[in-house]
């Protein structure tokens, strides 16, 4: 050993392609196909594939039963090769969520006013209109108003708009902006 730590060049092992064949894996230049299988390993990657196995459990079994490492690719091309159909398991179905509440009409229009305001607005805050709906109402440097309401599409109707407009103003004037 070198004071590297590393393996200098005569300690180093050297495999040859029969070493590593033998330890289960092969030259990168050629593909593990059907005919290097003998009729048992065949017959056992049928029984497995009719007891429900998947490609890695195919590819576990042919490591650990015989010795066969090959990559989950070659693996899909037996199972072509040898026209096996696997049966995967169905996916649980997850459970569809009760869609949101519907708002709870109040009848009247309310605002409430954010402590920090959103980027690039003067003031922001939230809205509640007379038919339940909400959104975020923001002031921009220029003194615009926007809304963005959070039911996508949702326009208030044009009482809703004069009564946030009020409000809006009674807000600002309070605050002392």
């Amino acid at each position: 050993m070198r004071e590297t730590g590393r393996p200098c060049q005569a300690q180093r092992k050297i495999f040859t392609l029969e070493t590593w064949q033998s330890a289960g894996m092969r030259h990168k230049g050629g593909m593990f196909s059907v005919s290097h299988l003998t009729t048992e390993q065949k017959a056992a990657l049928v029984q497995w594939a009719g007891d429900g196995a998947t490609l890695s459990d195919l590819q576990r079994h042919l490591k650990e039963d015989f010795g066969i490492g090959i990559t989950y690719m070659e693996t899909r091309m037996l199972v072509l090769d040898l026209g096996l159909v696997l049966h995967e398991a169905p996916k649980p179905v997850e459970a569809k969520l009760p869609p949101p509440a519907a708002p709870v009409p109040t009848g009247t229009v309310s605002l409430t006013m954010d402590h920090l305001a959103l980027p690039g607005a003067l003031v922001s805050g939230r809205v509640t209109f007379s038919d339940g709906e909400t959104g975020v109402w923001m002031l921009d440097q220029s003194g615009r108003p926007g809304l963005d309401p959070d039911t996508a599409g949702y326009r208030p109707t044009q009482d809703d708009i004069i009564a946030f407009q009020h409000q809006l103003r009674t807000l600002i004037q309070k605050s002392g902006l």
